[in-house]
């Protein structure tokens, strides 16, 4: 599978990402992306296995986060294969 969500509140400038893709390596079998976006928003891409995918959507609206999260919006489709690993850009 492949999700991209994008994640509002205040999650620039805290580790946001760096949790982020620290928490995609231990669910482990997930490759894509976190990114900050102009808006204020974290991009986040990660290709595998459907329910690595739901366990990493699953802790980002947990609450278990750095910063405090207020939304999620979140797109499901089919993997590309673009990436080699998880990474912070």
């Amino acid at each position: 599978m492949r999700l991209t969500v994008w994640v509002r509140g205040r999650v620039q400038g805290v580790g946001f990402r760096w949790f982020t893709r620290a928490r995609a390596l231990e669910i482990g079998g997930l490759r894509g992306f976190a990114s900050n976006l102009a808006d204020g928003r974290v991009q986040v891409v990660a290709e595998g296995p459907g329910e690595n995918c739901e366990a990493l959507l699953e802790w980002l609206g947990g609450g278990a986060t750095p910063g405090e999260v207020s939304g999620l919006t979140e797109m499901w489709d089919t993997p590309r294969g673009d990436y080699r690993d998880f990474s912070i850009r």
